[in-house]
């Protein structure tokens, strides 16, 4: 339509093609709620009051607001494809999401992000890509793909393209590295995305000096507080593992809560279906004191312009027609859900089919298991001191978030050999390359799991996901990676030399092919398995997926070993001179 055409209809003199009355609109520009009727024509909002129209739905009183926005998913942790995603999270009030497609980037490079614009055509709900900035994110681990700012400029001006990810080689922007620097540029062009955990000061001028705009890493509120003063969005994460919105909410006030705005980063499907998705965000947050006008702006008016989403995030002339109907601006319980002016979801349930374009992809697995002792750690003997005792390098778990400690602790040694030490929960983790065959393993120690026996395995494992597992023994561990091989990916839970559950991902050992509620009873079947075995975390695959990622301090461990990630390099397993 012409642009004389919208005018006319939004003056009244044609009809319109939809008239919402008798709804309390939640004005996320004026910060009130008012009763309106609002028109509709060809999926936008033509004005409010009382039009002519070929069809009318009377809200009677119930609260209109606009869709909501996830500003940072990877939609790969919710391990199934974009098509299941939309038919999940439509009914609770999610109408675009900015994805990161960085995890199936590492395994695949430029395809992968290609199976994700391809796949978004067509559904009811918006998908937006960042381009993944740091494929592999570091030098200390072996990725399925390497993607260089000449890949990247292949996609800059497509239309569903915002501009450049979670920039997470911050030390490559503050030291200048070449190939950072073009990716910078490019990303100039449109946004940026930070990821700079813990960084200050003047690194922290420097990284922003660069044109990064954002973060999402920031556990606690002095963190938050500088990055904001000095320019940066403040993305609020609720994710799964990492729970920062408790932390961060205090730092919010009436004058700069528009600098912020809620994000997922990663949610896993029983989470989806249990608690919600950005729903679930606004309606935490309102139960911590906020108040509900403020956090539904969180969710729509502020990722939206942060991302420059101009018609977005808003109930108003000229915006898209995306609206959720809520029963109370307080308990966010979705009613009605409108994509471009259609009713596509109605008491948690999407009324439309949904198309999907499932892959068939080949696997991406290409690993074999040829050595029974390729995990044994033997000690020289001569190496011991006089007290019998060798200190090692020990990753520990922070419950509910994806930073861990550095512990040094006494190995545990038997006939010239580290093994794990349940007594001190301290348990073998290793990687496994699976990407080109290069036969690497990284192996560690670990606390904060709790086995007693048995060992879990995946083949997602931020960034590059090759295969990590952690056990309690050799056998254990290595059945877990040889039913991984065999699924072309998925998650495992291993006892005694027995399959206790398992999970096929054979969607670049990333996502399923089946629908949400197969994977989700799975996955809840995985956490229990685990819990058999003495696991005491909530959630241990995904806190096992963090534990090879070397760009979030303090040590974790790749196929390449053990990254010490404050001073970014790979450091020995055993302790010198102590």
């Amino acid at each position: 339509m012409r642009l004389e055409g919208w005018i006319k209809i939004a003056r009244g003199e044609e009809k319109v093609d939809l008239l919402l009355k008798n709804a309390n609109v939640v004005n996320v520009f004026s910060g009130e709620i008012h009763r309106e009727d609002v028109a509709v024509v060809q999926g936008r909002i033509i004005g409010f009051g009382d039009y002519d129209s070929a069809e009318v739905i009377d809200l009677e009183g119930k609260y209109l607001c606009p869709g909501f926005i996830d500003g940072h998913i990877h939609l790969e942790s919710t391990m199934v494809t974009p098509s299941e995603f939309a038919r999940t999270v439509l009914p609770l009030g999610t109408t675009a999401v900015i994805i990161d497609p960085h995890e199936i980037a590492n395994v695949l490079g430029i395809e992968g992000i290609r199976y994700f614009l391809k796949s978004a055509e067509a559904l009811p709900i918006d998908i937006y890509v960042m381009l993944p900035s740091c494929v592999p994110a570091t030098d200390m681990e072996t990725s399925g793909a390497m993607l260089m700012s000449s890949d990247l400029s292949l996609f800059i001006g497509e239309k569903r393209v915002l501009g450049m990810a979670e920039m997470m080689n911050f030390p490559g922007v503050i030291y200048r590295d070449p190939e950072v620097m073009r990716k910078t540029r490019l990303g100039r062009k449109k946004v940026i995305d930070g990821h700079a955990p813990l960084l200050s000061g003047k690194d922290l001028n420097a990284y922003i000096t660069a044109g990064i705009r954002s973060d999402h890493e920031c556990t606690n509120i002095n963190e938050a507080r500088e990055k904001l003063r000095k320019g940066m969005w403040i993305m609020i994460r609720e994710g799964t593992t990492e729970k920062n919105l408790v932390d961060l909410l205090p730092l919010l006030n009436p004058l700069n809560i528009r600098r912020c705005f809620f994000v997922s980063d990663d949610r896993h499907p029983d989470d989806l279906l249990k608690y919600g998705h950005i729903n679930y965000s606004i309606k935490k947050a309102i139960s911590l004191g906020l108040d509900s006008i403020s956090a539904i702006q969180m969710a729509t008016i502020n990722p939206a312009g942060y991302f420059h989403l101009t018609d977005y995030g808003a109930i108003a002339p000229g915006f898209r027609a995306d609206m959720v109907v809520l029963d109370d601006p307080k308990e966010i319980t979705v009613m009605k859900v409108f994509k471009s002016g259609k009713v596509v979801a109605e008491d948690r349930k999407v009324l439309l089919e949904v198309s999907r374009k499932d892959i068939i992809m080949n696997s991406t697995i290409k690993l074999t298991i040829e050595e029974k002792d390729r995990l044994r750690i033997k000690v020289n003997t001569q190496e011991l001191k006089a007290e019998n005792k060798i200190m090692i390098k020990v990753i520990e778990v922070i419950p509910n978030q994806i930073l861990t400690n550095k512990r040094i602790e006494e190995a545990k040694i038997v006939d010239g050999e580290i093994l794990s030490d349940t007594d001190r929960d301290m348990l073998k983790i290793a990687v496994f390359e699976r990407h080109r065959a290069s036969k690497n393993i990284g192996i560690g120690f670990v606390k904060g799991f709790g086995f007693k026996n048995g060992a879990i395995a995946s083949s997602v494992a931020h960034d590059s996901h090759n295969i990590v597992v952690v056990g309690v023994n050799d056998r254990d561990m290595l059945t877990a990676v040889k039913e991984i091989i065999k699924m072309n990916g998925g998650q495992v839970v291993v006892s005694d030399g027995e399959i206790l559950c398992a999970l096929p991902l054979p969607i670049a050992g990333l996502m399923s092919n089946r629908p949400i509620e197969e994977v989700s009873k799975k996955v809840e079947e995985l956490k229990e398995a685990a819990r058999k075995i003495g696991c005491i975390l909530p959630d241990p695959f995904m806190t096992l997926s963090f534990l090879a990622l070397p760009v979030i301090p303090e040590l974790k461990i790749t196929d390449k070993g053990l990254v010490d990630v404050n001073s970014f390099r790979i450091v020995p397993l055993i302790c010198n001179n102590q």
